[in-house]
């Protein structure tokens, strides 16, 4: 397969706004649920933007209770400034408490001296007053106000906290399945996608976008869509309850946020491109992941560990770097709004006191406005880290939105035309095919070649002849530029490509095997085949007797810990292609794996299952189609010659050369 520049990870201009959008537009599936979502954030964040005024006519009721009775003060003041006034001496009455004259006289001259009315000055001279001024002006608790309030000011948390509960549910639930859809489109987003993306695209960095990016998504959503409408609901309940309770202190905790606000966006702006680099870098670095593990063997046997080792710090650091610069700036947010907070703190404790003193406004406000201040800063701590989750969201986005984005194969829904694979006859004809990877770099040049049905056709050639490249173009894996291919005289364009795929099986070099049974790898999508069949094809090609062998015989788990032999997996994906019964038949260096004895088994077996089949063998060792009853000689990317083994033989050119100089050192 063409492949080349594995790791690079293609860059691209990043557009945030348009990135978040598109995510949230992906949501419309998810609308009600989100919907309630949102109205159970809106719900619980209007219950604690109420709390704080009850905490403050709580706090009122109980410092009541603990201070002189302002009201039975204000009456006895009154009564005793008539009686002064009317030269009367005369008892009072307060609270059922009787006052004499002579209390009054000694109450009003300890006034006089406290500067008239002033309650914080009365204070300093209360154990000085009378003892029926005392007892009529004793601080009184008002038991049932302050219970019905607190039972108030707990359910309206505790209902708060439960709306706040089931809209988390509620989200991980949405940002589980927007996750699960995601996958899934990139699932079906990879059998769309022409070889050709695989050719300039890692693995690793696929497999990063379905897993780290995906995840990425899913996370932010899940903490930053809730957060997005709580923080923003509490932030103008908030500013409404502040200025409405006071206006000064509303200012001083609003202007000291300001300043937060605008360092936010200003860091937020330089971070982005950091969080972008920091996504792509992941992708490199899990590509080059991929291609080690996919090649250790090879690593070790060239002791190439620690030039492996120098790749991956080399990946790895750059992961780091990016990571580090992204959230040191996006890290700075929480810090910074936390300072802010504190700094409102301070301006409102300040004016507060002021304010307080000169019975503007009452202790209750002042504690009210504390637990505002502490409520307006964290709307606007969560609005931060918010903004740093949906950076890494935008940036994940875009490389997700560019892989479901990337073109994809021709649509082919219209196509009429079908091929039976019990009706195909087996003829297969090349006709003028011209084809490239890249463009203006032709690899197959005006290739012609007919097949006969039930025939043998060996394609041999160096290295870079276009061999497999033909036979890709065969299966429909790439489209052909110019010209055409025919089976049995339809064109390959007029079909589709699960069709013409119904009708070949193919052996490659490369063995897979998936994570099953050695019984399920060998009827892999296939249907009604029995177990005597796949008896038999095993006898025939050699493989049955190491499958009684182990432990399960047949019904034994492959998997990473199973000690099979590369040859024998090769076996079994001869197997797996002997019991696929298609009339087409493709083996790609099918026996490069096994030994000689193995080979002639196999050939043998081969010779025998392929008969009424049109089978095409690429092969770089000749001796294994010299029965074979078409050769085709490949060379930059052209057929040079064609016949039989004998022909080509006499013929004395090219493929003589190639055959006699594999055997010329026997």
């Amino acid at each position: 397969m063409h492949n080349k520049n594995r790791n690079e990870v293609p860059s691209r201009p990043k557009d945030f706004k348009k990135s978040i959008m598109r995510l949230f537009k992906e949501l419309n599936s998810y609308k009600v649920l989100v919907i309630i979502s949102i109205i159970l954030a809106v719900a619980s964040t209007i219950l604690t933007i109420f709390c704080p005024n009850k905490m403050a006519d709580l706090t009122d009721e109980i410092r009541n209770g603990l201070t002189i009775n302002t009201g039975a003060l204000n009456e006895v003041i009154t009564k005793t400034k008539e009686n002064l006034q009317e030269n009367r001496l005369e008892d009072i009455e307060v609270n059922n408490v009787t006052i004499s004259p002579e209390d009054q006289i000694v109450f009003m001259s300890i006034m006089e001296k406290v500067n008239g009315e002033e309650k914080a000055s009365l204070y300093k001279a209360y154990e000085e007053l009378p003892e029926s001024v005392k007892d009529a002006i004793k601080p009184v608790m008002n038991m049932n106000n302050i219970k019905h309030i607190a039972i108030l000011l707990g359910t309206l948390y505790i209902i708060s906290s439960l709306f706040s509960y089931f809209e988390s549910l509620i989200m991980t639930d949405i940002s589980n399945k927007y996750a699960n859809k995601l996958r899934s489109k990139i699932d079906a987003k990879i059998n769309r996608l022409p070889l050709s993306y695989f050719d300039k695209t890692s693995y690793g960095d696929i497999l990063s976008r379905t897993t780290n990016d995906v995840d990425t998504i899913a996370s932010s959503f899940n903490n930053s869509l809730s957060t997005l409408v709580s923080a923003s609901v509490l932030l103008i309940g908030i500013t409404f309850m502040m200025f409405k309770t006071n206006v000064y202190m509303s200012l001083a905790a609003i202007l000291s946020s300001v300043v937060g606000f605008a360092l936010m966006f200003g860091i937020m702006g330089k971070s982005q491109k950091y969080f972008d680099l920091r996504q792509k870098e992941l992708g490199a670095l899990n590509g080059h992941i991929e291609e080690v593990y996919s090649g250790l063997n090879v690593i070790k046997t060239y002791n190439a560990e620690e030039e492996v080792t120098k790749k991956f710090d080399k990946y790895n650091e750059k992961v780091y770097v990016a990571n580090k610069k992204s959230e040191f700036l996006s890290g700075l947010m929480h810090p910074l709004m936390g300072f802010i907070g504190n700094l409102g703190y301070v301006s409102v404790c300040v004016l507060g006191a002021v304010l307080t003193s000169k019975n503007i406004i009452t202790f209750g406000t002042i504690i009210a406005f504390i637990s505002y201040c502490r409520l307006f800063t964290s709307p606007l701590t969560q609005l931060g880290q918010v903004v740093a989750s949906l950076q890494g969201a935008a940036s994940a986005s875009e490389r997700v939105f560019e892989f479901l984005d990337s073109k994809e194969l021709s649509d082919e829904s219209s196509f009429k035309k079908h091929l039976d694979k019990k009706d195909v006859k087996g003829n297969i004809e090349f006709r003028n095919v011209s084809f490239s990877y890249d463009e203006g770099k032709e690899i197959i040049k005006n290739f012609n070649a007919k097949c006969k049905a039930h025939d043998k056709i060996a394609i041999v050639g160096p290295t870079g002849a276009g061999k497999t490249t033909m036979v890709n173009l065969l299966m429909k894996f790439y489209e052909i530029n110019k010209g055409d291919i025919l089976i049995d005289g339809v064109s390959t364009k007029e079909l589709t490509r699960e069709n013409i795929h119904d009708l070949f099986t193919m052996v490659l070099q490369d063995t897979w095997l998936f994570n099953g049974t050695i019984k399920e790898n060998l009827i892999y999508n296939r249907e009604n085949i029995t177990d005597d069949e796949i008896k038999k094809v095993c006898k025939i090609v050699g493989i049955d007797h190491f499958i009684k062998t182990l432990s399960d015989g047949y019904d034994t788990v492959i998997d990473d810990q199973d000690q099979i032999s590369i040859g024998q997996k090769q076996l079994l994906t001869i197997a797996r292609a002997m019991l696929s019964d298609t009339p087409f038949i493709i083996l790609d260096e099918a026996t490069s794996n096994v030994d000689t004895r193995t080979e002639e088994l196999v050939q043998k077996a081969m010779d025998k299952l392929m008969k009424n089949k049109t089978s095409f063998i690429i092969a770089h060792r000749l001796s294994t189609i010299k029965n074979a009853d078409l050769i085709l000689v490949m060379k930059d990317g052209n057929i040079i010659e064609s016949g039989s083994h004998e022909e080509l033989l006499k013929q004395g050119g090219f493929y003589s050369e190639l055959y006699n100089s594999q055997f010329s050192e026997k």
